[in-house]
């Protein structure tokens, strides 16, 4: 228990670096993902852009980001990090390869949750000569709110499993404070309370996002 009272501040601290590396990751792949995934829906054959050049390069694009593996993927852009935020090391530069990795990885859960939506309510917004801004706004992300919530919340319990790796470049985080103080130093007690954490943070997200998409979602 003394070790317990003597790493709390150092939980602490941990588990503010992982919400930090959350709070600037989710938002910016859900704002840029989103956008490139309506993109990619729009584009595909038979959709309402028909650009298929543009598809195939944004998707060739998506998956060669999305078949990185993210330790490897955060090793290779440390020259784009330490360009951006001008140092390779510390949470803030952790930061950078998760977004460059959520962004198209939120886009394919986007696509996906557009491509869920009634053709025939889209058919419809045609009918009433709709311009595609308006079908986008007013018809897909209505349609799919619920899918994209979803999508939130996959994103974010996935890339909170993520930010473990990010104490590799110092970044700090739960996960690298659980190997540190608990497996490092074989304190049993405190790696079991911060996995504990990291499973209550979790359940926590995942019981958020099921509610909103409960909410969100006219067919419950």
């Amino acid at each position: 228990m003394s070790s317990l009272l003597r790493a709390a501040p150092e939980i602490l601290q941990a588990f503010g670096e992982t919400f930090y590396m959350l709070l600037v990751t989710v938002p910016l792949a859900v704002l840029f993902g989103t956008a490139l995934g309506t993109v990619l829906f729009l584009a595909r054959p038979g959709s309402l852009l028909r650009a298929p050049r543009l598809y195939l390069a944004l998707n060739a694009t998506v998956n060669l980001l999305r078949s990185f593996p993210f330790l490897i993927l955060m090793i290779a852009l440390i020259p784009v990090t330490r360009l951006l935020v001008g140092t390779a090391l510390g949470t803030t530069a952790a930061t950078v390869p998760m977004v460059i990795n959520a962004i198209p990885y939120f886009a394919r859960l986007a696509e996906q949750a557009l491509l869920d939506v009634d053709r025939g309510v889209i058919e419809a917004g045609q009918a009433m000569g709709m311009s595609r801004k308006q079908l986008v706004w007013h018809i897909l992300y209505v349609e799919a709110r619920s899918g994209l919530a979803n999508c939130v919340t996959i994103v974010t319990v996935s890339f909170f499993g993520y930010s473990t790796v990010a104490g590799l470049v110092g970044g700090g985080g739960l996960g690298d404070f659980a190997i540190r103080w608990g497996y490092y130093r074989y304190e049993t007690l405190v790696l079991f309370v911060t996995v504990g954490i990291m499973v209550a943070c979790v359940q926590a997200f995942q019981f958020t996002g099921n509610t909103v998409v409960r909410r969100l979602d006219k067919r419950i």
